[in-house]
């Protein structure tokens, strides 16, 4: 079973549709949103079961060139 976290992204002025492309070009993510306030993308992903979640999202995100601060939800229980 896999662990979904959301990612919420802040960019770089000017960076944030880079960001983006470059993040669907990975296909890392269920699914991608621009938003507001302190962050400018959220992510819903699913890390595969037995992987550690910090590296998974540390080797196949937070090299994104422009990203400049990143904040991980883990999920524990649906309701």
């Amino acid at each position: 079973m896999s662990t979904l976290v959301f990612v919420q992204l802040r960019c770089r002025p000017g960076q944030t549709y880079k960001v983006a492309e470059d993040i669907i070009m990975r296909e890392v993510h269920s699914e991608l949103y621009s938003t507001s306030g302190d962050f400018d993308l959220m992510l819903k992903l699913y890390v595969p079961e037995g992987e550690d979640v910090g590296k998974f999202i540390n080797d196949r995100l937070l090299d994104i060139e422009g990203i400049e601060r990143s904040l991980t939800t883990l999920t524990f229980k649906a309701f």
